[in-house]
């Protein structure tokens, strides 16, 4: 048999904390478990009905179903250009400054291919999305984990970038509303982060699939301070990165409708910002895709400019499902903070599990059926943690709770 030989680049990419689980939970079903999974952040809530009549009415227009160049995007460009234009305030330019993606995961991943060169150093969150890492592993580049911990409010600490590493830094990574931990930063922050990477001459690519799961309880959604109308869309309770770099200087945002919209399966994201970065990523997709399906950008541009009540309908959802697991957790001892955007738990692992994330996920699934993500998977700073995504509905979680507090004790 042939010896195929295959590139370095592979090797960091052979453990992933989703694929792991997946096997851990094939093997728990094989033996007869009833798998309660809370390992995934994939919604299971439905994409709104006006979507899906979108996407059904392409699907008999032959002129959609060709491949779709540049060109082609322009309505569902100008589309994300005035739904970010009503949430942040911001002028974009749909032609410049507007990049539709197949989900921001791939934005993410590629992007990294467009700035790094071999060797070159991306500072990365310590833990951060899996995604993240592997575009830098692809494009041949080296990883600076930046340790996001309690104390900081899961926030990096930039002075601690050792100098040396910012001589070979050619981008930052950064993602609020945080998965996995959950942490929210503020406008500060961002002040900060931009501030430093354009003294350091540095790309910084914020990751922005959660922008509207905020759990805020200032105002009424849909409605300002003297209750006139905001519909169809509201100011975002979490700050884009563009709010503290209008000029667009050396930012780029990647978004999704996976999470507001509950599109995941659909795979369509886009990109905002610079426009020398939005070309770049550009020139990187031409040479890999073309485009989504033309009717799935229908789709799109019907969640972005239509009916706004099914994001609030899916914020009220998580928000609830979100405090049933918190006092179910709190009834059985493991007390947790109740964070405050996302559909994910950050929850401190109890003694004797606290250095070992892998295998408390391996046991609990193995001997109750419940599947979570372990945080070592998310980088070594996420050890001792582990994550709850939480995609089912309040009594379902209940019963996870009640397993697991069975295997704890």
């Amino acid at each position: 048999m042939t010896n195929i030989q295959f590139a370095k680049r592979l090797q960091p990419l052979k453990s992933n904390v989703f694929a792991d689980m997946d096997r851990a939970k094939a093997v728990a079903l094989a033996a007869g478990r009833e798998v309660i999974d809370l390992s995934l952040g994939s919604s299971d809530l439905p994409a709104e009905a006006h979507v899906i009549e979108a996407i059904a009415q392409s699907l008999g227009d032959r002129s959609t179903h060709g491949y779709l160049l540049f060109n082609g995007t322009q309505k569902f460009r100008e589309a994300a250009a005035n739904w970010y234009e009503q949430k942040f305030g911001i002028k974009v330019d749909p032609q410049t400054e507007v990049l539709p993606l197949i989900g921001s995961q791939e934005g993410t991943a590629h992007l990294p291919l467009a700035i790094l060169n071999p060797g070159d150093f991306a500072l990365l969150l310590d833990p951060g999305y899996p995604s993240h890492a592997g575009g830098v592993y692809l494009a041949s580049g080296q990883i600076y984990p930046m340790p996001l911990l309690a104390e900081n409010g899961f926030l990096p600490v930039f002075a601690d970038i050792p100098a040396p590493v910012l001589a070979q830094s050619r981008m930052m990574v950064l993602s609020y509303p945080h998965n996995p931990t959950a942490a929210i930063a503020p406008l500060s922050f961002f002040q900060e982060a931009v501030a430093f990477c354009q003294k350091h001459n540095l790309v910084l690519v914020h990751d922005f699939p959660y922008v509207d799961l905020v759990f805020g309880e200032t105002g009424e959604w849909g409605k300002g301070s003297r209750g006139e109308s905001l519909m169809p869309h509201t100011p975002c309770l979490v700050p884009s990165i563009l709010q503290a770099d209008p000029e667009k200087s050396v930012s780029i945002e990647f978004f999704t409708l996976s999470k507001s919209y509950n599109m995941g399966g659909f795979r369509i994201g886009y990109a905002i910002g610079n426009a020398q970065l939005i070309n770049a990523l550009r020139q990187v997709k031409a040479a890999v895709d073309f485009n989504q399906y033309q009717g799935i950008l229908n789709g799109a541009i019907a969640a972005l400019t239509g009916p706004q009540a099914g994001v609030k309908s899916a914020v009220t959802t998580f928000q609830g499902r979100r405090d049933a697991f918190i006092r179910a957790l709190h009834r059985i001892g493991w007390n947790v903070p109740t964070p405050q955007a996302t559909m994910y738990i950050w929850a401190k692992l109890p003694s004797p599990w606290s250095e070992n994330s892998v295998e408390f996920c391996s046991q609990l699934v193995k001997q109750t059926g419940v599947a979570v993500s372990p945080g070592a998977g998310f980088g070594k700073s996420g050890e001792g943690y582990v994550r709850f995504a939480l995609v089912h509905e309040p009594p379902l979680l209940e019963i996870a709770v009640e397993r697991m507090a069975e295997f704890l004790h």
